[in-house]
Parts: structure tokens; C-alpha cells; sequence
């Protein structure tokens, strides 16, 4: 596999083409390690922002009728102790929401309090944010069906959490890649940690590179203006997260040639907590060797929220 060799002190180096394939012959390496620890810098920043994945507490999947919605127990959608024991209803009709708000209780949406309001799911354009306290809970869409996601901007594990985990900065998991576009972008079936949840992005192609003089290939999907890679390695088997990583690059050239940098692979949210939707690694993007490169996985940054009741 990729020989392991560190370059200390190196300003420069040329890496070997034949092993990785990477664009260029050289690179400048303080300056490349000082560009990683940025990201990873940013990585743990966007991580511990309000809207970040970790202040992500609840995640309740509701149909038509109506949902109580407090901390104390047996409500449908159950918050935080620190939110009143009763502070509402969401009606789900027509798959729209509607919150009612208790006599008594304050929540506000973009700081005015509210009584009722309207709660259009993120996928709508018209994605409406309500706050009670530090509790606060939107809906999401997926594949049509309606979730309340609750979020808790103070909470503990938030102020506790980190460092994040990573392998040794790599040059040499920095590959050229090129996009061998389909005839025209498809819409693909991709699974997710929920069991019989799918998402269906669309694919652009498939993207070939080479590691150790072997030809490798994986099927990105689009994200806005960039290349994005849900894939897995046989480093899932203990060091990284078992359903894979995720890992965004530039979209390529004209002649559909671009760097693949292993070093950006990260964890998905659901490293973190139960409330999200990620997808997996599908099998033909599970690569047949290690990618020793980017964010490692800790199972004591997995948050349980058993453990606050």
C-alpha cells in the first residue's frame, strides 16, 4: 500500500506519480499542512456552531394528527428538561405543520414571540426556525416525510466535546483523479442509517484514480458547485466510522482532471448523534484497502442522550 514516509522539515518535496498519481510533481509541504490544520481548524468550528450538527438533540418522525410537544415524559416530540413540561402542539395535515403554543409558554421565531406559526420544512425555501430558551426545533423533508429536528444551543456535551481525531497529515493520499462524465447526470439510489430510508442524488459520472500502479474507481454525486464522495475503506473496521466517510472536492477541469484529497475525508454527522440522515457507502464506492488519511473515529465523541434521562 501507499509507503508511509514523512518528509519533516521539508519545504518541498516531489511525490511519486507512479504510486499515487497525484496532478502535480511538487508541492510545497509547510505550506500544504498549514492549509490542512485550517481546514480541520473550520471542521471543529462549523461542528460547534449553533446550526452545527452537535447542538442536534432530537429527531422525531411525525405523520398526520397532532404532537405534544415538552420535556416531560410521554410527549411525541420530547425536549430538553430544560423546556417547560408542556409547551405545545404540531399538527401534521396535508404532510404541512402548524405549531400552538401553550398559554403561558414563550417561544419566538427570529426573536418576536409567537402563539401559532407555520413550520414549512428545510426543503421548502421558506425554512422557519422557532426558539424556546436554548431549545430550539424546525422541520425536515425526506423522500416526503415530515421529521422534528430539536436542537439545544447550550447544551453540555456541546461545551465538552473534542479534539477531533485524525490520522497524520499524508501528501501521499493527495491523488490525481479524473470525472468520466455520463452521457448525462443520472439520478442514483442512495441508503442511509435509517433502515429502508434512501436519498436520491445525482451522479455526474464516475471518477478513476490510481494507488499504488492500481486503477480505483467512485461514483460522486453533485453538491452545489462541487464534487461530493460518500465512500468507505478498510479502515471501517475500527479507526474511521463504520458507514463511511464523506469528502467534497472542486469540480474538475475541461479535461475533467482534478486532486482527490484523502487528507479532507471526514466523519459524517451520525458519528456524532442519532439525528441525521446520513447516507452510507454504497458497495461500489467501499474501496479494498486502507485510507490511513483525514478524520479518525471516536465512539466517546457519540452522543447518547439516554444518559440525560
Amino acid at each position: 500500500m501507499i509507503r508511509k514516509a514523512r518528509y519533516a522539515g521539508a519545504v518541498a518535496l516531489i511525490l511519486a506519480a507512479a504510486a499515487c498519481g497525484r496532478a502535480e510533481p511538487k508541492l510545497d509541504l509547510a505550506a500544504y499542512e498549514a492549509d490542512i490544520m485550517e481546514w480541520r481548524a473550520g471542521r471543529l468550528e462549523r461542528l460547534l456552531s449553533p446550526t452545527g450538527y452537535l447542538t442536534q438533540v432530537g429527531l422525531f418522525w411525525v405523520g398526520e394528527g397532532r404532537h405534544s410537544v415538552g420535556s416531560a415524559e410521554g410527549h411525541a416530540i420530547r425536549l430538553p428538561a430544560t423546556a417547560a413540561p408542556f409547551v405545545g402542539e404540531i399538527v401534521i395535515s396535508d404532510n404541512a405543520a402548524r405549531l400552538t403554543v401553550d398559554d403561558g409558554v414563550v417561544v419566538t421565531h427570529e426573536g418576536e414571540p409567537v402563539t401559532s406559526i407555520d413550520l414549512p420544512a428545510d426543503t421548502s425555501g421558506e425554512y422557519v426556525l422557532v426558539e424556546h430558551g436554548s431549545i430550539a426545533w424546525s422541520i425536515i423533508e425526506r423522500a416526503g416525510k415530515l421529521a422534528v429536528r430539536v436542537r439545544d444551543y447550550e447544551h453540555p456535551w456541546v461545551k465538552s466535546f473534542g479534539p477531533l481525531p485524525y490520522y497524520d497529515i499524508a501528501p501521499e493520499w493527495r491523488v490525481e483523479a479524473t470525472l468520466q462524465a455520463y452521457a448525462e447526470p443520472r439520478e442514483i439510489v442512495v441508503d442511509t442509517v435509517i433502515e429502508g430510508f434512501q436519498q436520491y442524488p445525482v451522479a455526474p459520472g464516475i471518477v478513476t484514480f490510481e494507488v499504488d500502479g492500481k486503477r480505483y474507481e467512485l461514483e460522486p454525486t453533485l453538491s452545489g458547485d462541487s464534487l461530493f464522495f460518500v465512500f468507505g475503506d478498510a479502515t471501517n473496521r475500527g479507526e474511521t466510522y463504520g458507514a463511511g466517510r464523506y469528502l467534497y472536492t472542486e469540480m474538475p477541469g475541461e479535461d475533467g482532471k482534478f486532486t482527490l484529497d484523502f487528507n479532507r475525508s471526514y466523519s459524517p454527522p451520525c458519528a456524532f448523534n442519532d439525528f441525521s440522515t446520513c447516507p452510507v457507502a454504497s458497495a461500489r464506492n467501499r474501496l479494498p484497502f486502507r485510507v490511513e488519511a483525514g478524520e479518525k473515529y471516536d465512539p466517546a465523541l457519540f452522543y447518547d442522550p439516554a444518559a440525560d434521562r
